[in-house]
C-alpha cells in the first residue's frame, strides 16, 4: 500500500471538511481503519480454520459454517469501509476540476480577467451539493451495513455453539465457533462506531442545510434593506410643477409675482380746485 498517497488523500479530505467531517475522518481512521487491519484482521483470520463439529462426515463442516457464516464480518468491513469513503475522493475531484478549470481560465484571459472560482474549495454551488450527496451516501451505507450484520448475525453477536443439521450431516451435530467472546468485543466495538459516524454524518448535513438557509434569509434581508433605501431616497427628491425633478442645488422655489399697484405710494395726492 501506497502510505504517501493515502496519507495526500487524507489530507485534501480533512482540508475540505467542516470541524464534524474532520471528527468523522478520525473515527473511521483511527478506531475503525486501524483497528481492522490491526487486530480485526488476525482475530477472524482462523474462523473456518478452528470451526469444529462432533462429526467426521465429510464436508458436513464446510456446509455447516457456510451456513452459519455467509460473509465473513472481515470482508464485509472491508466492503464497508471501501465504500463509505468513496465520497470523500468524489468531494476531493470536484475540488480539483474546479482548480484546473479555474488555472485554464486565468491562462486564457490573463491575471487581470474576472475569476470564476475565487476559493474552488469553497462549498457552494455544485460543490455543496456534492458535499450533501456524500454525506447522505455515507450515512446510508453505513446504515445497510448495519441492516445486513443484524440480518446476518442476530443481535451482532455470535453463539458459542450452534447446531446444524444440513446435509450431508449424517444427523444433528454440534458445531463451535473458535474464540466467540473476543470476536463479539470487535463486532460491537465496530457498530458502535459506525453509529457514531451516521451521527455525525446526518449533524454535518444539518449544519450545512441550515447554514445555507441563514446566508439566503440575510442575503433577503439585504436585499429588501437596499430596495426601502432606494424607495425612501427617491421619494424626498423635489418635484416640478409638471412632475419634473429637481436634484441638488438645482432647485429654486418659485418666486411670486406681485401685480403692480393703482398708484404708487410716493406719488403726492392731487389738490381739489375750488370753484
Amino acid at each position: 500500500m501506497n502510505w504517501d498517497l493515502f496519507e495526500r488523500l487524507l489530507s485534501g479530505v480533512n482540508k475540505y471538511s467542516t470541524a464534524f467531517g474532520r471528527i468523522w475522518l478520525s473515527l473511521v481512521f483511527i478506531f475503525r481503519l486501524l483497528v481492522y487491519v490491526v487486530a480485526a484482521e488476525r482475530v477472524w483470520s482462523d474462523d473456518h480454520k478452528d470451526f469444529d463439529c462432533n462429526t467426521r462426515q465429510p464436508g458436513c463442516t464446510n456446509v455447516c459454517f457456510d451456513h452459519f457464516f455467509p460473509v465473513s464480518h472481515i470482508r464485509l468491513w472491508a466492503l464497508q469501509l471501501i465504500l463509505v469513503t468513496c465520497p470523500s475522493l468524489l468531494v476531493i475531484m470536484h475540488v480539483a476540476y474546479r482548480e484546473a478549470k479555474e488555472q485554464r481560465h486565468r491562462a486564457a484571459g490573463g491575471d487581470n480577467g474576472r475569476r470564476i472560482y475565487p476559493n474552488p474549495g469553497k462549498k457552494h454551488g455544485g460543490l455543496w451539493w456534492t458535499y450533501m450527496l456524500s454525506l447522505v451516501f455515507k450515512a446510508g451505507v453505513d446504515i445497510v451495513f448495519l441492516y445486513i450484520f443484524y440480518h446476518l448475525y442476530r443481535n451482532y453477536t455470535l453463539p458459542r455453539l450452534v447446531k446444524c443439521e444440513l446435509s450431508p450431516c449424517p444427523n444433528m451435530v454440534d458445531c463451535f465457533i473458535s474464540r466467540p467472546t473476543e470476536k463479539n468485543i470487535f463486532t460491537l466495538f465496530m457498530v458502535v462506531t459506525t453509529c457514531v459516524c451516521i451521527l455525525l454524518s446526518l449533524i454535518e448535513a444539518t449544519y450545512l442545510i441550515g447554514k445555507r438557509c441563514r446566508e439566503c434569509v440575510l442575503a433577503g434581508s439585504g436585499e429588501s434593506r437596499r430596495h426601502s433605501q432606494d424607495c425612501s431616497l427617491s421619494s424626498a427628491e423635489p418635484t416640478g410643477m409638471e412632475g419634473q425633478v429637481f436634484h441638488g442645488g438645482d432647485y429654486k422655489p418659485p418666486t411670486a409675482s406681485i401685480p403692480p399697484t393703482a398708484a404708487s405710494p410716493d406719488t403726492p395726492p392731487e389738490e381739489e380746485t375750488v370753484p
